[in-house]
């Protein structure tokens, strides 16, 4: 049994209607977050169950004294029952890649949000130049900083509002601080791949975004995009902004229904 909590999202108007869909957040946020997890999702919870996981350290899940993306691959899978469709965004979308190449048997559909899959696209030339940096340059973080100003130097320092700093978002915060490293990740792709698993990939065209955030973090993602697009033959669907299920959620969840629809 998963050790983490879920919000559980079931409208149905019969029971057992539609497959159910687990939904994996990125950092500093958590399953059902307006801000930057799947609120905007809600509207699908008319059609199937949604579970909304909180990955460990984050919304009303355990503390953990590290994340680490292959512990919570473990947590998804228990989680998948007798089988669901998988949603990741961000680093939660390498933690759904990690899961669907575990179990694909258990997995009916893939939905990668701007998946965080770096080590999975080192061939294309930005995400080279991003590890290289994240791998050689990043110093370590300060033992005196707070999740308060981690929050504000990786949101006002390249030019997006605050969210507000509320207990919830700064334990999200620090354990995002403390997560295992993303470029560590080893991602099995073939053996989703074989397994015929379908993958649909939405990434955000990212032409409003903060200058400096576009160039360090936008071009990578989109390069991460089109190469797991190729290497897994995935759907590939662009949506105006760089935030596509919060920003655009009518345009996500129609895509989603789309391919959750979609014979395989």
């Amino acid at each position: 049994m998963a050790e983490v909590h879920v919000t559980v999202w079931d409208d149905q108007v019969e029971d057992g209607a539609g497959t159910p869909a687990l939904f994996v957040h990125n950092i500093f946020t958590w399953g059902d977050d307006p801000e930057y997890g799947f609120a905007g999702q809600r509207p699908l919870a008319a059609d199937r169950r949604l579970l909304l996981m909180d990955r460990r350290g984050y919304g009303d899940s355990p503390d953990t004294a590290r994340g680490d993306f292959e512990v919570d691959a473990g947590d998804v899978v228990a989680l998948l029952g007798d089988g669901a469709h998988l949603v990741g965004h961000g680093n939660g979308g390498v933690v759904a890649l990690l899961a669907a190449a575990r179990r694909p048997d258990l997995v009916r559909s893939l939905a990668l949000i701007q998946p965080s899959a770096f080590t999975a696209a080192a061939d294309r030339p930005a995400v080279a130049d991003l590890l290289h940096r994240v791998r050689e340059g990043v110093p370590a973080t300060p033992d005196d900083l707070t999740p308060g100003d981690f929050l504000r130097a990786s949101t006002e320092g390249i030019g997006l509002p605050v969210p507000e700093p509320t207990p919830r978002r700064l334990r999200a915060v620090g354990t995002s601080m403390r997560e295992r490293p993303i470029w560590e990740a080893e991602i099995p792709l073939e053996a989703i791949r074989s397994a015929d698993v379908p993958v649909l990939v939405l990434c955000g065209t990212w032409e409003d975004a903060p200058t400096a955030y576009r160039e360090h973090v936008g071009v990578p993602l989109m390069e991460v995009a089109e190469s797991l697009t190729d290497s897994l033959g995935a759907r590939l669907v662009r949506v105006p902004g760089y935030y596509p299920h919060t920003q655009r959620p009518a345009q996500v969840n129609a895509a989603l229904r789309v391919f959750w629809d979609s014979p395989a």
